[in-house]
């Protein structure tokens, strides 16, 4: 389980921050491939949502950042604090 944060600047862009060492992973096995901005192509699910999207660095956290734009977040229920299970796939 990963907590949902909102971002503190203009919008109301949702992220989750991966745990630590799904993101060593990630980092480990596909850094090589990243596109733009370090970014990562991902298949993500959460509950009975699914979509594509990327993960990107955050040098601050030490950690991959997860989007999780409104529509998912209005169908799951979740908030800044929720706190939510994902499934991961790389876009290979």
């Amino acid at each position: 389980m990963a907590e949902v944060w909102e971002h503190a600047g203009q919008g109301s862009w949702h992220f989750i921050s991966l745990p630590a060492e799904v993101a060593d992973e990630i980092e480990e096995r596909y850094a090589h491939r990243a596109g733009g901005f370090g970014s990562v192509r991902v298949h993500v699910t959460i509950g009975a949502s699914r979509w594509s999207t990327s993960l990107f660095p955050d040098k601050s956290r030490a950690t991959y950042i997860l989007p999780v734009k409104k529509a998912v977040r209005s169908a799951e229920d979740l908030g800044a604090g929720s706190r939510a299970r994902i499934e991961l796939v790389v876009a290979i």
